[in-house]
């Protein structure tokens, strides 16, 4: 049933689950996930209360089931906005964000460890601040090139640090998918799998 371990669910029976391991993935109006990197997820008290105030529509659901005293109602697990949210065409320009369009790799050595990010052209030589000017590093490769320019230091980027769309970095986000991935979730996350014919 799951991709995944449920964190305090384990071997548990549906009803023993804790609420707190069934977070509803939230989808635009179109039924695209708002963000898939980090994946756009709501607590189930946030879920719940939005589809009390038939703000979402429910798409799938938990076996879990929740109790007040005249209520029963099952878990979301996916819901969808009922009113679009309209999405800017640039992300932010944040660590996570800049990490994501590098594919989480030090665009000096290729690694994955320790990773932090570097002015291609230092600030005491001019250098701004922006996705055209920054990109990831592991803390050697920073160490090592210093206050340095790219051809003072011998050292060029992998890839030419550029401004991505928020499309852009959704795709990206695509080829890192969460630990936990509830079945329900699949169809709508769109992961390279197989179709059944």
């Amino acid at each position: 049933m799951l991709d995944g371990p449920i964190p305090g669910g384990e071997g548990l029976a549906p009803a023993s689950i804790s609420p707190e391991a069934c977070p509803a993935l939230v989808l635009n109006a179109d039924f695209r996930p708002l963000s898939y990197f980090p994946l756009s997820l709501w607590h189930w008290q946030t879920a719940l209360k939005a589809v009390f105030l038939d703000r979402v529509q429910v798409v799938a659901e938990y076996d879990r089931i929740v109790r007040s005293p005249t209520t029963e109602i099952r878990l979301p697990s996916v819901i969808a906005l009922k009113e679009y949210v309209e999405q800017g065409r640039w992300p932010a320009f944040t660590r996570f964000n800049l990490f994501l369009r590098d594919r989480f790799r030090c665009q000096y050595c290729g690694g994955r460890d320790e990773l932090t990010f570097d002015h291609v052209v230092p600030r005491a030589h001019g250098g701004r601040t922006t996705w055209t000017n920054v990109t990831t590093a592991c803390a050697p490769c920073n160490l090592r090139k210093g206050g340095r320019t790219p051809e003072e230091a011998h050292m060029h980027p992998l890839t030419r640090p550029w401004r991505p769309t928020r499309h852009q970095l959704m795709e990206a986000g695509r080829a890192f998918p969460p630990n936990y991935l509830h079945e329900s979730w699949r169809d709508y996350l769109y992961w390279d799998s197989e179709l059944e014919p």
